[in-house]
């Protein structure tokens, strides 16, 4: 594997993922298209500004679509592109891994937290 470069591919989609919010949106639209309220309810502890700013992203990255339905009220629904759905594996293999080991992790934390513990 090469070095991770400024401007590698690997650094990229590291990028991408990086962000809290971007593979959580990614997942909760992996059954079909959404509106942002659904979203804010399904994701919970969102804010909408975030919400609206992650599917910004999102979209300027070409891994969702937003619609725009000319309805009364307007309605708006973000869908998963092909782009966004090759996405949904890896994402999985990460939610795999975080029940596996996520309480390895946490017990670390609280070691590392721990000002009395002598490694």
């Amino acid at each position: 594997m090469p070095d991770f470069l400024a401007d590698c591919r690997t650094r990229l989609a590291f990028d991408l993922l990086g962000n809290t919010w971007t593979p959580v949106v990614i997942w909760s639209l992996r059954h079909g298209p959404a509106r942002p309220h659904d979203l804010r309810r399904r994701i919970g502890g969102i804010s909408g500004k975030v919400l609206t700013e992650t599917l910004r992203r999102l979209e300027h990255n070409g891994l969702v679509v937003r619609r725009t339905y000319r309805e009364a009220p307007p309605r708006v629904e973000y869908a998963l592109t092909e782009l966004g759905r090759t996405l949904l594996a890896p994402i999985e293999g990460f939610g795999t891994w975080a029940a596996a080991y996520g309480d390895e992790v946490v017990a670390a934390q609280d070691r590392a937290a721990d000002p009395w513990h002598s490694g």
